[in-house]
């Protein structure tokens, strides 16, 4: 039978989405029936596509969360590809279970670790869950080790404090992938309370 639920994971363009296409397009080859489905909150690509960095694209059914994807899918697809499963509420799993239990094959891709490298959303349980994952590496974009496994975000050029919001949709100007060695975090409150007490030491 095969697999019933494989995840693609990893940082910030290590190509997972890439590698969603590239298994939905051998399936379509295939001749299953497949559904694709993104989040709404990715407002990256046009409304009706998911696309990779190195400009690939297949059309998507965008849901507003994770109850909705239960509405788009039809009994006759066989596949069922979600793009940044991150993004998705906590039901997430619940509805994974659900297509399985419908007799649907689960594709899946999302960021494991949030740019304060902490487990994204409901990552952790749907690794958990997984059949097979697939955990990718990028190329750090500071110093060039292949084996960038973070994702740091970048605020003007610097990186960012822990205590931005979680979620900001950008692109490769706001997030990019790191090696630990580079992976950078700042923290605003620290920094201003050891500035302050390095002044009062200097006053004394």
């Amino acid at each position: 039978m095969g697999y019933r639920f494989e995840l693609i994971t990893g940082p910030m363009s290590c190509g997972k989405t890439e590698e969603l296409i590239r298994r939905v397009k051998r399936l379509v080859i295939a001749k299953k029936k497949v559904k694709i489905i993104s989040p709404a909150i990715d407002t990256r690509s046009k409304s009706d596509i998911i696309e990779s960095r190195n400009g690939m694209f297949l059309d998507t059914c965008k849901v507003k969360d994770a109850a909705s994807i239960l509405d788009v899918v039809e009994k006759s697809d066989d596949v069922v590809a979600i793009d940044e499963m991150q993004f998705f509420d906590e039901y997430i799993l619940e509805v994974v279970k659900t297509l399985i239990a419908q007799g649907k094959r689960i594709i899946g891709c999302g960021l494991d670790l949030d740019f304060k490298g902490e487990p994204f959303g409901s990552m952790p349980q749907l690794l958990a869950y997984a059949d097979k994952v697939d955990k990718l590496t990028a190329i750090c974009m500071k110093c060039g080790s292949e084996y960038a496994v973070r994702t740091q975000r970048l605020i003007d050029g610097k990186p960012a404090d822990k205590n931005s919001p979680l979620i900001m949709i950008g692109a490769d100007e706001t997030y990019e992938a790191r090696c630990l060695d580079c992976w950078e975090l700042r923290d605003e409150q620290k920094e201003k309370k050891a500035r302050k007490l390095s002044v009062l030491t200097f006053g004394k």
